[in-house]
């Protein structure tokens, strides 16, 4: 018998991919759909993610946009460190609280940290960041496999699945054990494709667990029109037409930011 899970991460307040990306994810037998936090950012109508959400049974983990929306603070918590990249944040931080309904920042409020489930003797972990902190990134180029495995023991978990940096990747650890980044849905890879990611977890009685990184095309030419409506930046706008990231590149390591245009 073989189990299927869809994950993804940063919804980015992208609805467009997020409709696209349950018809998908359905089609291809996914049991169950979880989306790891961050549901704002980025795009535009915030409103218009948590229906889809709660109308599919979609369970979600609190990113640190989440947290920062839900509780009206001052900023994302990103955990950018470059002036231009805390400036482009500010901007779609102040749109998307300005634009989240009340009883929704409730809601975001209210989700759990992490998610823990038990599919096929495997003990599955699912987080934003990391498991020790919301708003770590945990990129491929530089995070070495002895920390993974030290995260896995240190957290009781075999599968260890997150997202927050963007793009997906995963690393295969001792004892049958992995960590996995789902990727997002909000905007593309910095790949100069215009198609956004998701994961489908596949277990079996085996206890194996086969991991298949899923591309999704969606309407991104409406979301950026609606996104030019909305009078978000160009550089947003440019992401969502092209494929390749102008803002948020200085906390890109420099193997990741060297597969981009900028």
């Amino acid at each position: 018998m073989k189990t299927t899970l869809a994950l993804f991460g940063g919804i980015y307040n992208n609805y467009l991919a997020l409709e696209a990306a349950i018809v998908d994810e359905k089609k291809r037998g996914a049991s169950d759909i979880y989306c790891l936090g961050d549901l704002g950012a980025f795009g535009p109508h915030p409103d218009r993610v948590f229906p889809l959400l709660q109308e599919n049974n979609i369970q979600c983990v609190q990113g640190n946009y989440d947290d920062s929306i839900g509780n009206e603070l001052e900023n994302c918590q990103c955990g950018y460190t470059d002036p231009r990249d805390n400036y482009f944040a500010q901007i779609s931080y102040d749109y998307t609280l300005a634009n989240t309904s009340v009883p929704n920042r409730h809601y975001l409020k209210n989700l759990p940290k992490e998610i823990r489930l038990e599919i096929q003797g495997k003990r599955v972990l699912l987080c934003h960041g990391s498991p020790r902190k919301t708003n770590e990134f945990l990129w491929e180029s530089t995070t070495s496999t002895h920390f993974l495995e030290r995260l896995a023991s240190d957290f009781e978990a075999d599968v260890l699945v997150g997202t927050h940096s963007g793009i997906h990747w995963q690393r295969s650890l001792s004892g049958g054990r992995a960590f996995i980044n789902v990727g997002v849905l909000g905007r593309p890879e910095n790949d100069g494709r215009t198609d956004v990611w998701y994961t489908l977890l596949h277990f079996n009685d085996a206890q194996e667990v086969e991991v298949e990184f899923v591309p999704l095309r969606y309407d991104h030419q409406r979301m950026a029109a609606e996104m030019t409506e909305q009078q978000l930046p160009q550089e947003f706008i440019d992401t969502i037409t092209t494929g390749w990231w102008s803002t948020c590149l200085e906390i890109l390591p420099a193997k990741e930011r060297a597969r981009g245009k900028f």
